[in-house]
């Protein structure tokens, strides 16, 4: 999943920007393929905790799931039965426990038998256990248990529009997201990250769908989907309206509305397939035979998701300049960490994000060279500030491994600290054993280890140690690292001081540095349209980011930036968002009105939720009046947090 936006970006509108690789002829690329890993045997697999999931997963291991499924686009629900079929873990496992949340349960059945269940008291966002009789059964027996039910009009995992809703206006829409742990309200299952099932599909439905899987057949309104790949039920997906198809590779593809398919296809074909060969290079070998993506309508609430086999990606991406590209290498990176090596539980999330993020910086590097690396990371500093900031009332959630307490959604602590936060430590652990020649053995190693299997914070570090144990000087100096600090400390700040190549930061801090200096003198500055010259949008994210973490910015000033600089009617959604941080720090003035018309059409979180926080700081009626007037467009996953957000 994808939280913030790094690298590469162009912003149309601001006078001759050159895409950002233009900008480092100087710098070399980087030209490696790293050594062949040194193997390590994989640690014993170790009893599960998950205390976001009320299934007994260390009783019960569940092996495979098909879906039979009735889409009722009238009515707004998904109808039909999931079959599992389990393998018992223990001698004298009595029941099967899933979870569901507000799922309209009909009937179950065990081995072709109606059996007996009871749908437990709901315990708040972790939904209703549902605990299904099985009979007394030995380890190693195989059990099908078939659930018939209904989702209902709460279920947190799907977002339905209305054809008016659409950019084709012609058919209504349907996209699912299930992480963390929504996946509940689409069927019942075992929703933890530590179980992984394959799973099949056959779905009638009036209007085509897609889903998380290899599409095997679709004839007279019946969908046939398969994934061979075992997968955590959150990356089980179905999305369904009116879309076309448009290759942009031997093993890449994309799905758009049809307004939209040739712009879609224009912006990813030059870089769908190279990124995968490049991943591939630095990674292993691509196990999903496809990597296929999916451009949503604007309430989607994500930057992208990375479902198996069809990645969801937002429209705030198609910029027309092919400057966003970075969040699909970004998805396709979850390929890896997140699809094929998985985090056992939430608490270890930073194992899916941190790994994603550090593996999409390195394959920046190797594509365009260091400065993109290192400007990548100064644009997640700001990112984490804030979110370090944002948690100083909860800081058990400030933490690279947070702690919940029972009950709570995992989704509270959702922020950018799992994915940069997780990125440093990586980066710092890649340069304490010696630099990336050390480091980039030891990469492959963990995915040839792990791959397919759900892992803890624990059997990660218990892996890398084991690994370095045979390199005398790597060894020794991770025996300096402070693992607590970086696991477990609280506070603003990382345990070391990081640094970065600042070669594509330079002009900009220097720019915000003059701004600042006119703000406190109170002088209006010798400023002009051509201080940004040849910049990529990435450097007046750059420019507005360092401007915002200064003094607080007057709304004159706010005015005259935007008089010069012509941010507010930037195309590039993450201008607009930083421009309107900037402009929001004052009470008053015409912008809380321009970002309140802004964000009511912005359903991605990281552009909604960040403007709906600003405005609520300064004109908290009208930040709770612009949410309520248009709360039917945004998924019900943003929607709760808004709420939140706002004291709704």
């Amino acid at each position: 999943m994808h939280w913030v936006r790094c690298a590469r970006l162009c912003l149309p509108g601001l006078r001759a920007f050159r895409p950002l690789r233009t900008l480092c002829t100087s710098i070399p690329r980087m030209n490696w393929t790293p050594p062949a890993p040194t193997a390590v045997p994989a640690p014993p697999i170790p009893p599960i905790r998950d205390i976001h999931s009320c299934a007994n997963v260390n009783d019960i291991k569940p092996l495979h799931l098909h879906l039979d499924w009735s889409i009722d686009w009238d009515a707004k629900c998904i109808r039909g039965a999931v079959t599992h079929e389990l393998e018992v873990q223990k001698d004298g496992t009595a029941h099967a426990t899933f979870d569901t949340s507000y799922l309209d349960i009909r009937e179950v059945q065990v081995d072709g038998a109606r059996a007996a269940y009871q749908l437990e008291a709901r315990r708040g966002p972790l939904g209703e256990p549902l605990r299904i009789h099985l009979g007394e059964r030995m380890a190693g027996d195989r059990v099908k248990v078939a659930i018939d039910y209904a989702t209902t009009p709460k279920c947190t995992a799907l977002g339905w529009l209305s054809a008016s809703q659409t950019r084709a206006k012609k058919t209504p829409f349907l996209y699912s997201q299930c992480q963390a742990i929504h996946g509940r309200s689409l069927v019942p299952c075992m929703d933890t990250p530590s179980r992984k099932v394959t799973y099949t599909a056959r779905v009638n439905s009036s209007i085509p769908v897609l889903m998380s899987a290899l599409r095997r057949s679709s004839a007279s309104d019946v969908y046939e989907f398969d994934q061979p790949v075992a997968i955590p039920t959150y990356l089980i997906a179905i999305v369904g309206g009116l879309l076309e198809f448009r290759a942009l590779g031997p093993r890449t593809g994309v799905w758009a509305e049809p307004p939209d398919a040739d712009a879609v296809q224009w912006e990813f074909e030059r870089d769908a397939e190279p990124f995968l060969t490049a991943a591939e290079q630095v990674v292993s070998p691509y196990v999903w035979t496809r990597y296929d993506s999916v451009v949503l309508p604007p309430s989607f609430p994500y930057g992208g998701m990375e479902n198996a086999n069809l990645t969801t990606l937002t429209p705030s991406l198609v910029c027309g300049d092919r400057s966003a590209t970075d969040v699909l290498l970004h998805e396709l990176c979850h390929s890896w960490s997140g699809n094929l090596i998985s985090c056992m539980n939430w608490e270890s999330f930073w194992l899916n994000e941190g790994w994603t993020v550090y593996l999409e910086r390195l394959l920046l590097e190797k594509l365009y060279g260091p400065a993109h690396r290192g400007f990548s990371y100064i644009i997640g500093a700001k990112a984490l500030r804030d979110s370090l900031e944002g948690f100083q009332d909860t800081p058990r959630f400030q933490r690279l491994v947070p702690e919940f307490r029972d009950g709570e959604d995992p989704d509270d602590a959702f922020s950018s600290i799992p994915y940069d936060k997780g990125a440093n430590f990586l980066l710092y652990l890649e340069r304490v054993v010696g630099g990336l020649d050390v480091f980039a053995p030891y990469i492959q190693a963990y995915f040839t280890t792990f791959q397919g299997r759900s892992i803890s914070t624990e059997e990660w570090k218990a892996h890398l140690l084991a690994y370095f144990a045979t390199h005398p000087t790597a060894s020794q100096a991770l025996q300096t690292v402070d693992w607590d600090a970086w696991l477990h400390g609280e506070g603003l700040e990382l345990p070391v001081r990081m640094e970065y190549d600042q070669t594509l930061a330079a002009e900009a801090f220097a720019l915000a540095a003059r701004w600042i200096k006119a703000i406190g003198d109170g002088v209006d500055g010798a400023f002009a349209a051509s201080d940004m010259q040849g910049w990529n949008a990435n450097q007046v994210v750059v420019f507005l980011e360092r401007l915002h973490a200064g003094p607080r910015v007057p709304q004159s000033y706010a005015a005259r930036l935007d008089e010069i600089y012509s941010l507010s009617t930037a195309q590039n959604p993450e201008v607009r968002l930083r421009f309107y941080e900037v402009a929001l720090e004052e009470q008053g003035g015409r912008y809380a009105e321009e970002a309140a018309a802004w964000v009511a059409s912005q359903g991605r979180m990281k552009y909604c939720r960040t403007i709906f926080k600003a405005l609520y700081r300064v004109e908290p009626a009208l930040a709770q009046r612009t949410f309520l007037e248009n709360e039917s467009f945004y998924h019900p996953i943003a929607a709760a947090m808004i709420r939140k957000d706002l004291g709704l």
